[in-house]
């Protein structure tokens, strides 16, 4: 494993497996965030908004929706992974092994497990990354 200068603008054969890129911004998750985003995806779940709720469950306050978690780990990696890139293949293996509440902020880095030309698309490369995010304690 070796960890990378971040840098804007990467190719396909910039990239090469085990690297590990940390993200250089980090972000506050706000409760307005997590407002925007259980209205914008018609999450209904009471553990997002309501208190008064959240406070009698184990986690005693209200949970940061985990679709804005995976979409700002993803906007995270941008900058050092695919301001060049044609599309995002898709997600696997989505895991949220901790809570994040209002007021954590979410850091990011991505390591690279796999390159290899398309076998569909020529001049083309794929990329395959594993993606971490983590709050300010680690």
């Amino acid at each position: 494993m070796s960890v990378q200068q971040g840098w804007t603008g990467r190719v396909y054969e910039d990239f090469t497996v085990g690297d590990v890129y940390e993200h250089p911004l980090g972000r506050t998750v706000l409760a307005t965030d997590n407002v925007w985003m259980t209205l914008l995806s018609q999450n209904v779940n009471k553990i997002h908004f309501d208190y008064a709720y959240a406070e009698k469950t184990e986690f005693g306050k209200p949970l940061v929706d985990s679709t804005f978690t995976l979409a700002l780990v993803t906007g995270q990696s941008t900058m050092d992974l695919s301001v060049n890139v044609m599309a995002n293949l898709g997600w696997d293996e989505v895991r949220l092994p901790a809570p994040v509440f209002h007021g954590d902020t979410i850091y990011s880095d991505s390591e690279v497990l796999e390159t290899r030309d398309s076998r569909s698309r020529q001049n083309v490369g794929i990329v395959t990354v594993k993606s971490r995010g983590f709050n300010q304690d680690g």
